[in-house]
Parts: C-alpha cells; sequence; structure tokens
C-alpha cells in the first residue's frame, strides 16, 4: 500500500517504483520510527484529536510490529515505498482502521526527520563508547611500555621520546573527537515532529510533549529548516571523517613499524594475514584496511555535502540520499574503532630495536648543541659545530655520545666532562618530561 495516490490516475512505472523505494536501507529505522509513531499517537490523544481508546488500539499495534520486528517473526520487506509505509500498513492490518488515524498531523517529512535524528543521535553515543574502548587500549599500551625510541619529523629521526608519550598523542587526538561528536549530539537534539510537510498543521498539537517523550532538548524553531536540515548527518560525518583520519595516521605508523625495515612492532596474527604465494609474509593487513576504508568515510562526506549544496526550501526527494551515506560511514566508523582496539591490545614493542634506532640517528644532538648554548656558545655556532661533529660520527661510525672528551675538544674547548651526561637519552627525556608537566 503507498501512503498517497488520490490525485494520480496512472499506476507508477515499476521502474519507477524500484528507484523510488529506499526501503532496502531506510529498514535501519524501524525502531525509531516506531518510538516516533508512539510519541505522536499519545501526544494526538493528550491534544484531543485522538480518543483514549484509539491511543491505546494504535499503541499496543506498534508495539506488536516492533516485538515481532525484533524476534524475526515480521520481516521487512516487500513492495512498500518506505519504513513508514510498511509499519503503517501493517499496523492497519492488524488494528483495522482506525491505524490510519496514525498519520493525522503528520507528514512522512517531519517522521523522516525525527527518524533520522533519533537514529543519529543513538549511534553517536555509540561511536563515543567505541572511542573510549579505543582510549582505555592506547592508555594500557602507553604505560606498559615507556621504552625509548626515536621521534620523527619528515620522516627522518629527530629527537629522543618515548613509546608511551608517542602513542599517547593519538590518545589526545581521540579526546579531541570525543568532543567533536558531543557537541554535534548537542546541536542535533531538537525535535522537528510537528513540522508536518513545511509548515506545521491546523490541529492544535503539543510539540513540547514529544519533544519530552523523544528525549530531544527542545522543538526545532522553524519548520522548513525542521524538516530539510540535514547538517547534523554532515557534521557526525564529518566527525567521522576526522577520526578515520586518526586511525589512518595511526595504521600508517603501525604498517611502517611492523616493516623489517623498522621492525619496531609487531602485529598479532589475529590482526595480520598472508600471502598466497610467499609463505614467509606476515601483512599488516587490518592496519591497511582502516587507511583505506578512510577515503570510504571522506567520499560520504562530501558526497551529502554535494547533494545537499542546491537544494531549495524545504525538503526535496534528494535528501533520500542522505541515509546510504550516513549508514555506511557508520558501520565502516564503528568497525574500525572495534579492530584499531584489538589491535592495540594486542601489540608487542620491540624496544631493544627501538633504542638501536635512538643509538642510530644522533637523536641527542639538539640536545649537545644546547650544551654549548649554554656554556655561552651562540646556539647558531653551537648548531654548526654539531653539524661537524655528526658529520665526523658518520664518517667514523660512532654515536655522538661514544667520541671521546678529546675528540669531542676538536670542535670546541667548551667540552667538558658533563657532557656525557647532559646527552644521555634518559636524562634528555627526564628534562623533557619535566617541561611538559609545567
Amino acid at each position: 500500500m503507498k501512503l498517497w495516490g488520490g490525485r494520480f490516475k496512472k499506476a507508477e512505472n515499476k521502474l519507477m517504483e524500484d528507484f523510488n523505494s529506499s526501503l532496502s536501507f531506510d529498514k535501519t529505522l524501524y525502531f525509531e520510527d516506531i518510538q516516533g509513531s508512539i510519541a505522536h499517537v499519545k501526544m494526538l490523544a493528550k491534544s484531543c484529536i485522538l480518543t483514549q481508546e484509539e491511543c491505546s488500539i494504535i499503541q499496543n499495534g506498534l508495539k506488536s510490529i516492533l516485538s515481532d520486528i525484533e524476534s524475526g517473526k515480521l520481516k521487512i520487506d516487500g513492495d512498500y515505498e518506505d519504513i513508514h509505509s510498511f509499519v503503517e500498513t501493517n499496523l492497519i492490518e492488524r488494528v483495522g482502521e482506525v491505524g490510519k488515524k496514525l498519520h493525522t498531523a503528520r507528514s512522512r517529512n517531519d517522521q523522516v526527520a525525527v527518524d533520522l535524528r533519533l537514529y543519529a543521535k543513538k549511534k553517536a553515543y555509540e561511536v563515543i563508547d567505541n572511542i573510549e574502548m579505543l582510549q582505555a587500549a592506547i592508555k594500557e599500551l602507553a604505560y606498559k611500555n615507556d621504552s625509548i625510541m626515536p621521534g620523527y619529523t619528515h620522516l627522518q629521526r629527530a629527537q629522543v621520546i618515548t613509546f608511551k608519550h608517542h602513542i599517547l598523542a593519538y590518545y589526545n587526538m581521540l579526546l579531541r573527537d570525543k568532543k567533536r561528536v558531543r557537541n554535534a549530539i548537542e546541536i542535533m537534539n531538537e525535535n522537528p515532529l510537528g513540522c508536518c510537510a513545511l509548515a506545521g498543521t491546523t490541529y492544535n498539537i503539543d510539540r513540547n510533549f514529544t519533544t519530552r517523550e523523544l528525549g530531544f532538548n527542545k522543538p526545532v524553531d522553524n519548520f522548513l529548516d525542521g524538516v530539510s536540515d540535514r547538517d547534523y548527518v554532515i557534521e557526525l560525518l564529518s566527525c567521522f571523517s576526522i577520526i578515520m583520519m586518526h586511525l589512518s595516521r595511526l595504521s600508517e605508523e603501525l604498517i611502517l613499524w611492523s616493516t623489517k625495515e623498522f621492525d619496531f612492532v609487531q602485529i598479532d596474527d589475529e590482526f595480520s594475514t598472508g600471502s598466497s604465494i610467499m609463505p614467509q609474509k606476515k601483512n599488516p593487513d587490518a592496519a591497511e584496511l582502516i587507511r583505506g576504508k578512510t577515503g570510504r568515510v571522506y567520499g560520504s562526506l562530501i558526497a551529502l555535502l554535494t547533494i545537499m549544496k542546491g537544494i531549495p526550501l524545504a525538503y526535496n526527494k534528494d535528501m533520500q540520499e542522505d541515509k546510504e551515506q550516513f549508514f555506511n560511514s557508520l558501520d565502516t566508523v564503528l568497525s574500525c574503532l572495534k579492530i584499531m582496539s584489538g589491535m592495540l591490545s594486542t601489540l608487542k614493542i620491540k624496544e631493544k630495536n627501538t633504542f638501536k634506532s635512538v643509538k642510530q640517528g644522533f637523536l641527542n644532538a639538539t640536545e649537545a648543541a644546547d650544551y654549548l648554548a649554554n656554556k655561552g656558545m651562540p646556539f647558531r655556532d653551537a648548531h654548526k659545530v654539531i653539524g661537524e661533529i655528526v658529520l665526523y660520527c658518520e664518517q667514523n661510525i660512532k654515536a655522538i655520545e661514544d667520541l671521546s672528551l678529546e675528540e669531542l675538544k676538536k670542535f670546541s674547548e667548551l667540552f667538558e666532562e658533563d657532557v656525557y651526561s647532559f646527552i644521555d637519552y634518559q636524562n634528555t627525556l627526564n628534562r623533557g618530561i619535566k617541561r611538559e608537566l609545567k
């Protein structure tokens, strides 16, 4: 059954019917559609638009549909235009003519708007929960592995840091991600039910009642905006894109660190795959897939921005395209957060290799320049002296700390025995930690 058709003489073309149908993806909203309908019918009874008996019959019918869907007794399929027509048609079949009164003072425009807001809000909280699980995995990994490693700029070894310090950078990125998602929830938390098609209704409805019933902060201020706003979906897709960018950066590091060239980490077998031809291979496919799926989420954000950019007020059918983009990105970001949590929970850090890389990278060169500057040499001159020392070390296959005092004094008489303590990696780290904590 279609929810329209009285002014049409010809039946809808089968091609158009399939093209127009959204049931295959908006069935995801079945719970929110029934939740919104129950709140709406309760409001109609409170406002004396329906009787209490009619309200009870419709409510019970809706609850029975929900129960049957969730038990698997009722399958969401068939010749229906969307989830709204599926629910309403099944309701009328169960409770009779009174079921046709459910749609009083409501349009599919505000119906889908409330469904999607409820679903988006619920799932945004689920994303936050998964971010927090990943943060917990990062924190546990960090505090178990305070080993020395190189810090990089331009992918070149730069200064000595710890693995703990490095991995906690991602904890902070995820902290900002949570704030962005929470902010998106706060902005979207307004009730569009009662906007109807675009101009409200002549019935004396109570929008504040449905707002309380559905857990929104307030009704939307403008009816046209209420039915045509998809900013909240775009904002969440933007949040998801930034989350995926952070996960992709971390994935790239795990991929590099797991190579034999770096050999800093060992990704667990559970999150790796092999080669069909090369028996020795252990591929970081979990990290590579996260890195690859980031493009999918970016694509959804650009797609929806493009869909919305030329749409006049109010609702247009183009907006039906929002759901597949949102659902796909949501599933992607949730699965990637879960996979990353599992990967980090089982990750092994190779401390000997990270320290060996520090020794080979002249990562106390900046501290050596600081040492000379503290002795009174202008920093720019100190920078030049240490650069010459690095060249000497490369030619003689030595580290700065392995040079004798006699060798160091060839470059500057300011070097004394205390230089070795000053450029010691652990002492450098301790000074850095103190500065960071201030």
